[in-house]
């Protein structure tokens, strides 16, 4: 068993104490704790990450064991492996690697719980930095990728999908649909939600933008969704539209959308088919388009709590808001019987410990 004392931000709030773990947490107890004692939060979950650490996930395993190594150490306990748009066999593959990962998690790296399939099925002209390979939903393609590794999430442009059909489908299957890279006016978003869509990816980027007579897919988001993720780095989204969607969409989320770039030098760096150029925080394709993030998620909690909101709703966006999506009631949360994925964090919010289900990360 471990013991670790601190500041406990529970599933009922704050505690100060000791909190016992192994595999799981084993009990909460009160006692008390010196001035400066460090906060002891949840583990981050991220559903959103295409690489770091220099790995790609359309690399397969090698990548996306990369990614999770370097993610962990910031604070990211659990984790989807994002597949961008590539041809058919490329995405298959790309899900085999990460099938290998979600079924044997070696020491020292996140927990990958299973595949986000952000592309193919996205709309053309709202591609952003993803490869040309853009496709129609196709539900014996969704088949051979889910064979290969647990498919959590799809990220589709619902104006492509007839009736919704996919959308229903991969609903009824309990797979989580957002709606994203899409150029869907608004009724075509609230219709999606309706039909099982739950989300929307990357909250203001590659979407249909506000318009007061027009209130696209952004509109809908602000006026419907109960979830929707968002990029929290400040250059994906500007403060004033990330305090509107706070306000707006219950359950917020953040996602770091990071390349192989984060954790890494300046320099270039895979994407799926694509060369992107990390430049400082941020990474780019050769024409200036933005091209993921660098992100790491103790640097979006940071933002998140730079805008104002106090450090127990911040967790919650990082850690139990995307755990809920997914349906993970012993994730993203500290209580008992729940992995004893946590987060040590210091005065200043930068991390000191990081915990797997109860194994120590060299950080």
């Amino acid at each position: 068993m471990i013991e670790l004392s601190g500041h406990i931000l529970t599933a009922d709030g704050w505690r100060e104490g000791r909190i016992v773990f192994d595999a799981r947490v084993r009990a909460i107890e009160d006692a008390p704790v010196p001035v400066g004692a460090p906060r002891i939060v949840p583990g981050f979950v991220d559903l959103h990450v295409t690489g770091g650490g220099g790995g790609d996930t359309m690399e397969g395993e090698v990548g996306v064991r990369a990614a999770a190594r370097l993610h962990v150490r910031h604070g990211t306990t659990a984790m989807l492996a994002a597949a961008v748009t590539a041809p058919p066999d490329d995405l298959v593959a790309a899900a085999e690697g990460v099938g290998r990962v979600a079924a044997l998690r070696r020491p020292g790296e996140a927990r990958v719980l299973g595949l986000h399939l952000e592309g193919p099925f996205l709309n053309p002209a709202r591609l952003g930095a993803q490869p040309p390979y853009p496709l129609a939903p196709d539900a014996a393609l969704v088949d051979r990728i889910a064979a290969a590794a647990p498919l959590k999430l799809v990220t589709l442009a619902p104006e492509l999908d007839p009736g919704f059909a996919l959308v229903r489908r991969l609903a009824a299957a309990g797979v989580i649909v957002q709606i994203g890279h899409t150029d869907a006016d608004y009724h075509t978003c609230i219709a999606a939600l309706a039909a099982g869509a739950r989300s929307f990816t990357h909250l203001f980027n590659a979407m249909t933008r506000l318009d007061h007579r027009a209130p696209g897919a952004v509109g809908a988001a602000l006026a419907a969704a109960e979830y929707a993720a968002v990029i929290p780095d400040l250059v994906h989204v500007h403060a004033g539209a990330l305090r509107a969607a706070l306000r707006a969409i219950p359950r917020l989320y953040a996602t770091t959308d990071a390349t192989a770039a984060a954790g890494m030098p300046d320099g270039d760096y895979p994407l799926g088919r694509h060369t992107v150029t990390k430049r400082g925080n941020d990474v780019f394709l050769p024409d200036g388009t933005l091209a993921g993030s660098a992100l790491t998620m103790d640097r979006a909690l940071a933002v998140l709590v730079g805008l104002g909101l106090d450090l127990a709703d911040a967790v919650r966006r990082v850690s139990t808001f995307p755990a809920d999506l997914l349906g993970l009631a012993e994730r993203g949360r500290i209580a008992i019987g729940a992995h004893a994925d946590l987060v040590v964090l210091d005065p200043g919010l930068a991390v000191r410990a990081v915990y797997v289900e109860g194994e120590t990360v060299a950080l």
